[in-house]
Formats: structure tokens, sequence, C-alpha cells
């Protein structure tokens, strides 16, 4: 049996909304371990102590530059300044009780672990939900993307454990580094495993997630709005100017609300009284096209199919399980998905049990926990030899 291991995760958001890594921590704690969350309120609009569930989260807030700003200088200097801070704060939690593991979520914190498993000598597990020089592709110059890619190759091969969320991401890190890859699904506990239709008088769109250019929202906005028999909801967080645009565009569509901020737990009982979910991705977004979205998962537990964008990671899982529809990357080819499964519910019923069926056989986040506990027994096997 495994023994308890005291567990430090560090995490570069404030941890009120990130699904993944509560999932992982509570699932951690459940097979008996303590777990500790250091996370950045660069907004500093949330409790700085809080035990949530059994975690006990710490929230550091930049003293000089609070937000996360925009300019590439500031917003660096900003990060610099809370990495700084976390590395602090995690050795001041070390002295009142020995940090038993140092788990990174993403590379804005693996300098951090990297640095304490340099100065505690505590194994090292980087948990790389995105590549990142792929994520910021686009919006950063070509050099620097560069040099986050050779930065986080080099910072990598530090690590004693690396988790994926998905088999493209897992190919990548296995041809930069010898460190074991094991991939942990964003998927979510089942609800149910039997199919339940929804009950809507008209067919019901759902979007809840990150707002912002990679995820085809305004595509959403104009396709289904000229659509009788079609309401679409959408929710998110993103750039606050990109979140204007999408509000006021919403605002001239009669069929189209837009609900602002939802919080991680009502996500799943909303996804359930959809009729479909909404998950385009654009083939530009090399990060997000060979991945594969919470939205996925989300579908897939509450028996729901979903619309994903032909040719990408989420598009070929659709068409694998027959979960939902691919169409290309167009509004006209949205609008024509929309239309076919408002106008065919025996379809909508056919794709959600086949996602449902799915989610039991193999996307649920009972076997990813599995796999997140095995995990954390072999780091005990490590610090034994």
């Amino acid at each position: 049996m495994t023994s308890s291991m005291r567990v430090l995760m560090l995490l570069a958001n404030a941890f009120t909304n990130d699904a993944r890594v509560y999932n992982e921590a509570t699932s951690l704690i459940k097979a008996g371990h303590e777990v500790t969350i250091i996370a950045w309120d660069g907004e500093r609009q949330s409790p700085e102590r809080q035990d949530w569930d059994g975690i006990e989260v710490h929230r550091l807030r930049t003293r000089v530059l609070p937000g996360r700003h925009r300019i590439p200088f500031l917003a660096t200097l900003n990060l610099l300044l809370w990495q700084r801070g976390a590395y602090r704060r995690a050795l001041g939690l070390n002295k009142q009780k020995r940090l038993d593991v140092v788990h990174c979520h993403d590379l804005d914190t693996l300098f951090i672990g990297t640095r304490l498993k340099r100065k505690l000598g505590t194994p090292l597990i980087y948990d790389a939900h995105e590549i990142y020089g792929y994520m910021v592709a686009g919006s950063v110059p070509r050099l620097t993307v560069k040099l986050i890619l050779l930065v986080e190759r080099w910072l990598a091969r530090k690590a004693d454990r690396i988790i994926n969320v998905c088999e493209p991401q897992r190919k990548y890190f296995a041809g930069i580094t010898d460190r074991p890859v094991t991939i942990i699904m964003n998927c979510k506990p089942l609800q149910e495993v039997e199919y339940h239709p929804p009950d809507n008088s008209i067919l019901t769109m759902l979007y809840i997630g990150a707002l912002g250019w990679t995820r085809a929202i305004t595509m959403l906005v104009r396709a289904a709005g000229a659509l009788p028999g079609v309401r679409c909801l959408i929710g998110g967080i993103g750039q606050p100017e990109y979140v204007e645009t999408l509000k006021e565009e919403c605002s001239r569509t009669s069929n189209v609300a837009f609900l602002g901020r939802v919080p991680f737990d009502e996500v799943l009982p909303m996804t359930a009284k959809a009729d479909c979910v909404f998950l385009m991705i654009s083939p530009q977004a090399l990060n997000d096209s060979i991945g594969l979205g919470n939205k996925q998962f989300e579908a897939m537990v509450c028996g729901r199919p979903i619309i994903c964008t032909r040719g990408t990671y989420s598009g070929e899982v659709t068409e694998q399980e027959e979960a939902g529809l691919t169409v290309e990357y167009n509004e006209e080819a949205l609008r024509e998905a929309i239309v076919r499964l408002r106008d065919d519910a025996a379809l909508r019923e056919r794709l959600g049990r086949n996602a449902l069926a799915a989610a039991v056989r193999e996307y649920n986040w009972e076997k990813q926990e599995e796999k997140l506990v095995k995990l954390y027994g072999s780091l005990t096997r490590v610090n034994s030899e």
C-alpha cells in the first residue's frame, strides 16, 4: 500500500476554476496523501488561505504589480515576482513539515519545482496541461516560441515523472526527454451509466470554457443566431477585450445568451440539460488542435453529442467513438451540423448514447485517478531505493 505523502502543487492561476487540478488533488487526498497548493492570485480577488475539500490552498499576490498585464515585460516581471514568492513559501512549508513530492502544473511553475528539487531533494512531477510553446504561438514572436520550447525541453529533463493530457502530447514529450510519461486525461467523474435524454422544447447548444479566438465562439454566434428552433448558451472566461466583444455580439442575437463565468461544479449539470455541446478548434491553433478539451469529456459523461473540427485530435476521437459530428472549420459547415442535429432527434440520441458508452468504458475520471495514484506509488518506490 502506498505510504502517505505530503504533496505540494504549484499553480500559476488563482485555483478557483481549475477542475483538473481540483480532481487530481482530491483524488490524492482520497488515496491518503496530504495536498497543499500554492497558487497565484494575480487579480487579488480570492482568499489568501483556504481549506477546500481538504486541500490546503495558499494564494500569493504579487505586491508590486497586481494583475497579469498584457505588456510582455510587465507580464514577465509579474510572473517572476510570483515565482520568487512561491519558492519562499514552499521552503517555509517544508520547515513546518517535510514535503515529499513537488507537483508542477504547466511550464510557468516548473522553474520553481526544479529549484525545490535541487534544494530539498524532493521528487518532481511535471504536469504539462499544454505544450507551452505551442499554446503561446501566434501571440508572441517566433523567436520567443523557440526559446520557450528550448526551456521546456531543458527543464522537463529534470523532472522524475511527466504527466500529459493526451496521446499527441505524450509523443511530443517522449521525443524530448527520457523521463517516464503518463497520460492523465481531463476526464470527468461518471454521472450516470444509463442514458437519459434532455427535455428541451428546442435544440439547446452549450459552450462553457475558455473564450478566445482559437475556440470559434463568434462563429457559433453567427451560425446559431440565424436559425429558428435553436438556443445557444455561452459561458466562460477569457481576455477582457475579447469577452466584451463577444458579449456585444451575443446581445444582438435573440437566441444566444452569454452567461459569463460559470463555477466548474455547475458545468456538468448544465451539460446534462443541454442537447449538444460545442467544441470547434481552429486548425491554426497548434496546441488546442492536438489536444482534447474539457468539453469533450463533459459531453461524454453526460451522454451528449459534440460538434468538433474535422482534422483535429478532438475530431478524430469524436469520429472514432461516433460521439458527435465533425465539420470543416467554417460557418456554413457549422450551421449545417446544427440543423442536422436540430432536425434529427434519433441521431442526437444515438450519438449521445455512444458518448456515454465511451465514458463508461474509458473516458472517466475514475480510470484517470487509478493511473495518478499508481504514479505516486512509483515515486514511493523511488524514494525507498
